[in-house]
């Protein structure tokens, strides 16, 4: 007689094991009488202290070297003193420190490439050098200059810099706001014709920049040279570019 055992069928997955597998939020995760259990807990103060850590950290252009795939690295602040008076003064950090335009003037740029901390140098330092190899594999149609390192930096800073840059339109690559389930998730927000004075409603925004949990960094890339070839086309981004394709019954952005 065999001795080989039949082994039990392996229960399905159940309803609440099948949520969290589908997103990294929390749900479903139980309870210990009154309470959530212990490991929930202490997932939650990591994702805390990861998320304060995102907003402190400072972004080191060092890191990056005197280029980046084959472009000059150049590095420019905001007129925010430092990490607390960014956090205080958003204000701040839409416009650049004295002689920071001056710093740039001399370069030229179609496309400006900018990479700044926001408010999580951890998403920068995790995804944007891969993400500007990426653009930069897709942008041969442009003239793309020196890439600028930002410290202190909100969106709007990226105005300024593709200002002083005579650039037709800029791609800002910006940490985002961390969340307690990411705290390395990446913005990019494209402007036609960057200058003060923009408003953002004159953007295009992709967020959530994040493999493998949000979008792969080759599917982003594609994605900012569509809107970025799109706006050069029609001159502009933002709502005006939806108002546009309304206009014309038809899409604006080409595969």
């Amino acid at each position: 007689m065999s001795d080989e055992r039949k082994l039990a069928p392996e229960a399905p997955p159940t309803l609440a094991e099948r949520m969290r597998a589908a997103t990294s939020a929390r749900v479903a995760i139980g309870r210990i009488g009154s309470s959530i259990p212990t490991r929930a807990a202490l997932d939650f103060q990591l994702a805390h202290a990861r998320a304060r850590d995102a907003v402190h950290a400072q972004l080191d252009a060092g890191a990056y070297g005197s280029t980046l795939h084959g472009h000059p690295v150049l590095e420019v602040c905001s007129q925010a003193a430092d990490r607390g008076q960014y956090l205080m003064r958003p204000d701040l950090g839409r416009r650049l420190a004295p002689g920071m335009a001056e710093r740039l003037s001399p370069h030229r740029s179609d496309l400006a490439i900018i990479l700044a901390d926001g408010l999580s140098a951890t998403a920068v330092r995790a995804h944007a050098a891969n993400l500007v190899g990426a653009i930069l594999a897709r942008a041969q149609d442009w003239q793309v200059g020196p890439i600028i390192v930002a410290h202190q930096a909100r969106v709007a800073l990226a105005d300024e810099i593709g200002e002083a840059l005579k650039a037709k339109i800029s791609v800002i690559l910006i940490g985002e706001r961390p969340g307690l389930s990411a705290a390395d998730s990446l913005s990019a927000y494209i402007t036609w014709q960057p200058r003060k004075g923009r408003l953002d409603s004159e953007r295009n925004c992709i967020s959530n920049i994040r493999p493998p949990h949000g979008w792969r960094i080759e599917d982003a890339a594609g994605e900012v040279l569509r809107i970025a070839r799109a706006a050069r086309r029609i001159g502009c981004t933002g709502v005006g570019m939806i108002a546009e394709q309304s206009a014309h019954q038809g899409p604006v952005l080409e595969g």
